[in-house]
This record gives C-alpha cells, sequence and structure tokens, in this order.
C-alpha cells in the first residue's frame, strides 16, 4: 500500500465491478516460465498487496532450480489458517530461518519457515507498514491509529522492537505521523515519517533512532510525504517523497549521515526503489490530480558518483506492456530486473523479468498488487 491514491482507486474500481473475472488466482498453482538457473540465490518471493479490506494478500514464489512460479503458495503450506495471510500485504523479509510478512490491514506479521512456508506464528502490531532486522531484533513502523483520511490526525506512529526468538515486542518508540520505510545505519534507525493521513498537512522529517537506548534524538526536515528509505555503502540515504500529487512533485533526495545533510535532489519521480550494489534502480507511477494521468518511469542512479544513469532501464520498448509498474527487484548475482505491473489495483497483476540489458526474458501473472520481494539463499555477490 504505497499510497493512498493507490487505494482510493481501487476502492472505487471495486464499487464499479461487481464481480471478479480471475478468480482463480486464489487457487496454489505452478506455471513453469522460464529454464532452471543454479547460483546461490535459489529464488524469491513476492507478496501480493491485495485490496484493503478485502482479504487477499498472497504469497508467491519462483523457484530458479525448476523455472517454475507457484502463485499463492502460503495458502498451500497453511490449508488450516483461516482468512489466509490477511488484510494488505505491505513488507517481507526473511531472518535466520524465517520468513516475515507484514500484513497493513490485519495488524500482523506472519511468521513462517523461509522454506517450507509453514506458519510459526504472528506478531500483533497495529496498521503495521515495514520491517527491518538488527542484531535478534525486528524493527517494524507502525502508523499505531486507525485507517482514517483527516488533516488533524492525532496519533503519532511508532517503532515496535520485536524479539525475534521469542516474538514478542519487548519496546516502543514514538516517531512522527504514518511512519513508513525504515532504514539501519551505523546502529541508527533511520524512519521515514509521511503524515499519509493527515493530507494536506504532511509530515516532512526523517526520525533519528540511537538502537542502544531505543529514544528518538533527532528529527531531520527532508520533505513532504516520504515514503522509502535505502542505505548506500557510503553512508548516504536515498530517499522518496511522493510529495502531495498536485503542485508538489515526487523526488528522490540523497542526504549524507556523516555529513548530516541533503548533498543531493535527483528531480526524479519515483514510487519504489531497489539498491543493488552502487546502483538505485527505481520505478515511477507519479499521479497527478492536476492533469489526472500518471507519469511512468524506470531509472537507475549511480549512488557512487550521484548521477542519472537512464531514464527507462527496459530497453526492448516491452514497458509499453506495463499499465502501472509498483514492485522492483534485481537479483544480486545475475543483475535480472524484476518489475510488478498492479494493472488496475482489483485484477491479477503481472511480473516481468528483464535481463540486465533491460531485454524482457519472461512474465508470469500474479495475485492482485504485486508489490514486495525478498530473496531466497545466499543473495551475497562474489
Amino acid at each position: 500500500m504505497k499510497r493512498l491514491t493507490y487505494t482510493i482507486l481501487a476502492i472505487v474500481a471495486l464499487i464499479a465491478t461487481s464481480c471478479r473475472n480471475e478468480d482463480i488466482i486464489f487457487i496454489p498453482e505452478e506455471v513453469e516460465v522460464a529454464r532452471p538457473e543454479f547460483t546461490s540465490v535459489q529464488g524469491f518471493y513476492v507478496l501480493n498487496e491485495g485490496n484493503r479490506g478485502s482479504n487477499k494478500a498472497t504469497l508467491d514464489f519462483y523457484d530458479y532450480t525448476t523455472g517454475v512460479y507457484t502463485r499463492n503458495c502460503y495458502a498451500k503450506a497453511n490449508p488450516d489458517v483461516p482468512k489466509e495471510m490477511g488484510d494488505v500485504g505491505n513488507d517481507l523479509g526473511i531472518y535466520g530461518t524465517r520468513l516475515y510478512a507484514v500484513i497493513n490491514c490485519s495488524n500482523k506479521i506472519e511468521v513462517m519457515d523461509k522454506n517450507t512456508l509453514k506458519r510459526l506464528g504472528q506478531i500483533e502490531i497495529p496498521n503495521c507498514r515495514f520491517i527491518k532486522f538488527h542484531k535478534g531484533y525486528a524493527y517494524v513502523t507502525s502508523y499505531a491509529g486507525p485507517v482514517i483520511l483527516d488533516p488533524e490526525y492525532e496519533q503519532v506512529g511508532y517503532v515496535a522492537k520485536v524479539d525475534t526468538a521469542t516474538l514478542e515486542v519487548v519496546d516502543k518508540c514514538l516517531v512522527g505521523f504514518q511512519p513508513d520505510d525504515l532504514e539501519i545505519v551505523e546502529d541508527k534507525i533511520y524512519v521515514a515519517n509521511s503524515g499519509g493521513y493527515r493530507f494536506p498537512n504532511y509530515e516532512n522529517t526523517i526520525s533519528v533512532i540511537d538502537i542502544a537506548t531505543f529514544k528518538e534524538v533527532e528529527r531531520i526536515p527532508i520533505a513532504i510525504n516520504l515514503l522509502s528509505v535505502k542505505s548506500d555503502r557510503h553512508g548516504v540515504l536515498w530517499i522518496i517523497s511522493r510529495g502531495n500529487y498536485y503542485d508538489i512533485p515526487s523526488n528522490i533526495y540523497a542526504y549524507d549521515t556523516r555529513k548530516h545533510r541533503i548533498v543531493k535532489k535527483m528531480d526524479i519521480p519515483a514510487s519504489a526503489c531497489w539498491m543493488d550494489g552502487d546502483s538505485l534502480y527505481v520505478v515511477s507511477t507519479q499521479w497527478s490530480y492536476v492533469t489526472m494521468s500518471n507519469e511512468v518511469s524506470y531509472a537507475i542512479i549511480n549512488t557512487e558518483t550521484q548521477q542519472l544513469v537512464t531514464r527507462n532501464f527496459i530497453t526492448d520498448g516491452t514497458d509499453k506492456l506495463i499499465q502501472i509498474p509498483y514492485g522492483i527487484a534485481v537479483n544480486p548475482i545475475t543483475k535480472d530486473i524484476f518489475v510488478t505491473d498492479a494493472k488496475d489495483y482489483i485484477s491479477p497483476g503481472r511480473l516481468y523479468c528483464f535481463g540486465k540489458d533491460g531485454v524482457l526474458k519472461w512474465d508470469v501473472r500474479t495475485g492482485d498488487i504485486p508489490g514486495h520481494f525478498v530473496f531466497l539463499g545466499d543473495t551475497k555477490t562474489e
């Protein structure tokens, strides 16, 4: 659920559509899409968000050793779990032997065995959003309050500290309004505060939490309606601002954690990104209520030089097949690029695999609103 605009559009479309044409998406099924590849990366999971209120979050898996893509594999592994994964999948992560799926509107994190997907437990956190791991703990952002659009919304969010051994919340740290993504750099947690429920009174800060004391030590002004924060190996945070969908466009900012200042404004819209080495891969579906249209782009930024490499990494013209680019990931070994298409937000989406040359290799149908990836296996490059 990257931005509230998507949810609103999905609800409107759902009202206008009395039934779905592709309910088959909820039947676990396998389809062969490519030849097997044998590297230290065994495969990857795709978390499909599903529409708010529908309990249609699903999990897919692509197996490199077989070339087979499996849809709705959580349901297959856990046939006795009521309502399956739940309502709106928002983030995905692997830590140790466990896979963690953040299910936003179901107010929980599903914890599974990363190989079998057997459910091991759940962590209850209200309106949970994103997850990161550090030295035996999971850190999870929470909006804390209900889903309500209100410019005077008074409930600030927090970051929950979860013991990964017991799956218990052991501490909380208050941050700004509606905190989204978070990143950990040198024993500090950087939290992107959005204020998304307070339109037009968005937040514009990054909260900095000292891990040792688990206290907020600083608020850094960046830009309004922050979404994503990713760190590079140079101590720089790459931060996505969604803007206000009217006169303030989406943008990417580079904040140097050592110099304590913004060092670059890229003037590139963004709605999702993936860090791989010194490359930040960006997809953008920037909605404007002025033009009532989306601006779509596929960019790569060199994080070492802080320069734009390309505004379209898809080189064969097949970007025209993608209606709403929504999620992105890059295989750390082969450098294949994966882009998901949310389509109309109520129908099954699609996953596209591009080689590092930007040429389409294969594509496959997914669940509704495919948005989040995690790779399984040793993902370190040689």
